[in-house]
């Protein structure tokens, strides 16, 4: 039998801590990071083309679309970091670019020329290292160090002048410079003559001047190096002393994002609050004409906790009729500017949602319902979130005063058990609302599973496994055995049994009519995390901390499939018993070829740039 192959169809997220969050590639696409993915979101279709990361890197750090928006630079770092260009249009690799002077192990900033043929790719610690690149013939023109001279200054963000591939700007903590390339050499001149602040970012608002944000919120308008003015953002108010919205918040508002476009420029302020300016007739001067706040959200217990995020990343579509925002809690918002026009200035305008509402804590449990094309994840910031996987929405969710660490969807879609860190809670999926009806005292459930009938239930209580009547709450079965935390569970496609594996290195198999085990193996060198069974039941496949998959029948392992150096942390198995898919702690996911063969045949799909923990066949 052949390998299945699988392909990315819809990814739910956005990658934090990627430079260059959001870039546009048309009018009605955007390109953002998830996973190890670079994603081309179609607005008006809502449909996803993907740019895989490459093999062994450890993660994308930056990205950039070239002023031409035929080609997007990927930064990935690694042992050596790399940059690699795609053709959007194609999504084909175009050119790879390493360089071996560099003694950083990623970039931390990308920019290309107004030409579209030069790239700048700004080197992380220690060193700090300017490369300029004319990336077609891979070839390195120069290279500078942009930090201060011990090296101890972080640089955020590097530019290239839009009206000139020679001239570049460079901001960091302390750092303001200018280089011009010349002659194989990046100089550095137009010396500015300020006190140094903390320069988060900045933007050019036209050939001689750049916009500069701080980390005490002033924008500092720069003309060839000198400071011309400091425009003011006029708050209303002052929002160190806003309540409880902003007391996460200490010290003045922060400027961390600032686009330029032809009107003037925007700029994040702070918590949840992006100001536009415009030019005005005095040549020097820009005025506040715009504040725009992101929504609060109802679907928490703080509706104005989703207006403490902070602003990462600003970008506006080509024809500059939408300006789009990135937050560090993962979310994209949007904002269609000939709107912000209207009414009288000053006024304050709120951004929507783009797409929809993504997790932004890690997610720790995910089930998919049988009778519906509903999935349900539950996730460390706190919330729930239900999902329709043929439509690629975000059908409903619910953020909750406890961290989730478990979920499971009843086969008929209408309930799910949520493990809580205090509680596990039996809820009502309603149509605008998630509700508890019944809570059962199991604290920080890590596993649960309805079974495949929905009328019995399974939770994981430390080491115990209890299960329970769905229809009269009964707790009919503790399976007790295993020594250490039970990692995963399974029911049998009967639901006549149950088959868990855990941290003590041990796989058992229980009846559920008795409660007893009917099966073990034990192998206390290998901690469990994933387990599947076969259709028929017979056979039972499962991963642990050896770097092995075992097939295991009749209490014995008949087959051991080594993986090289990879850690296998999930495993699943298709309803036909025909395809397997293992799931690794790097994040990519695993079709083996099935049965399984000695050595083992498999093939490795780009997905998360982080373990897989759950994984579920529709």
């Amino acid at each position: 039998m052949s390998i299945a192959i699988a392909q990315p169809r819809h990814i739910f997220g956005v990658k934090p801590g990627v430079n260059g969050t959001i870039c546009y590639h048309d009018e009605q696409t955007i390109v953002y990071p998830a996973g190890s993915n670079c994603i081309l979101y179609n607005i008006d279709q809502k449909t996803q083309r993907f740019i895989p990361g490459t093999d062994k890197s450890d993660g994308m750090t930056c990205l950039a679309v070239s002023p031409n928006r035929r080609y997007v630079a990927i930064a990935e770092k690694g042992e050596k970091p790399t940059i690699t260009v795609y053709d959007l249009h194609s999504l084909r690799k175009k050119k790879v670019l390493s360089c071996p002077d560099i003694v950083s192990a990623e970039y931390v900033s990308l920019a290309f020329s107004p030409d579209s043929k030069y790239l700048v790719a700004q080197g992380g610690k220690p060193d700090w290292t300017l490369l300029y690149w004319t990336w077609e013939k891979s070839k390195v023109m120069a290279t500078a160090k942009t930090s201060n001279p011990q090296n101890t200054a972080d640089i955020y963000q590097v530019s290239f002048n839009p009206q000139d591939n020679t001239q570049l700007c460079v901001v960091g903590n302390g750092i303001f410079k200018h280089f011009r390339y010349s002659e194989g050499n990046l100089k550095p001149f137009n010396f500015q003559k300020v006190e140094p602040q903390n320069y988060l970012c900045h933007a050019w608002v036209s050939e001689e001047r750049v916009v500069v944000g701080t980390d005490s919120g002033k924008l500092m308008l720069f003309e060839a190096g000198e400071l011309k003015t400091e425009i003011s953002s006029g708050s209303h108010k002052d929002d160190s002393k806003d309540g409880d919205a902003s007391a996460a918040q200490v010290g003045p508002p922060q400027i961390t994002a600032i686009v330029a476009y032809s009107k003037g420029f925007a700029s994040a302020y702070g918590q949840g609050t992006v100001h536009l300016f415009e030019k005005t007739d005095d040549k020097d001067f820009y005025k506040k004409t715009r504040e725009i706040k992101v929504p609060a959200d109802s679907n928490t217990t703080d509706p104005s906790k989703s207006q403490q995020q902070i602003i990462k990343c600003l970008t506006v579509s080509p024809s500059e009729e939408t300006l789009v925002a990135s937050t560090d809690f993962s979310q994209l918002y949007y904002l269609t500017l000939s709107s912000a026009d209207l009414g009288k200035h000053g006024d304050q305008a709120t951004f929507e949602v783009l797409a929809q509402a993504f997790h932004y804590g890690q997610i720790m449990g995910l089930d998919v319902c049988i009778r519906k094309p509903l999935m349900a994840t539950a996730s460390l910031d706190r919330s729930v979130r239900i999902w329709n996987y043929e439509t690629c929405n975000l059908e409903l969710y619910k953020e909750f005063a406890e961290e989730a660490y478990s979920i499971a969807l009843h086969p008929s879609g209408l309930y799910i058990l949520v493990g809580f860190s205090d509680k596990l809670r039996l809820m009502n999926v309603l149509i605008d609302d998630i509700r508890t009806f019944k809570e059962f005292t199991v604290r920080g459930c890590r596993e649960c599973a309805f079974s495949n009938g929905g009328h019995y239930f399974a939770a994981v209580h430390g080491n115990v496994i209890q299960i329970y009547s769905t229809t009269t709450f009964e707790n009919i079965a503790n399976l007790k055995g295993h020594n250490g935390k039970v990692r995963s569970m399974v029911w049998s496609s009967d639901d006549s049994r149950i088959i868990s594996c855990g941290m003590d290195g041990a796989v058992y198999e229980w009846e559920i009519s008795t409660g007893k085990r009917q099966s073990e193996i034990v192998l206390k060198s290998c901690s469990y995390t994933g387990v599947a069974v076969a259709p028929d039941g017979k056979t039972t496949f499962a991963v642990g901390s050896d770097k092995t998959l075992k097939e295991i029948a009749d209490s014995a392992i008949t087959r051991a499939v080594p993986t090289g150096e990879m850690t296998l942390s999930n495993v699943a198995l298709s309803h036909s018993g025909r395809m397997l898919f293992a799931g690794t702690v790097r994040g990519t996911l695993w079709s083996m070829k099935f049965p399984l063969t000695i050595p083992g045949e498999w093939q490795e799909h780009q997905g998360h740039s982080s373990m897989i923990i759950k994984m579920k066949i529709t």
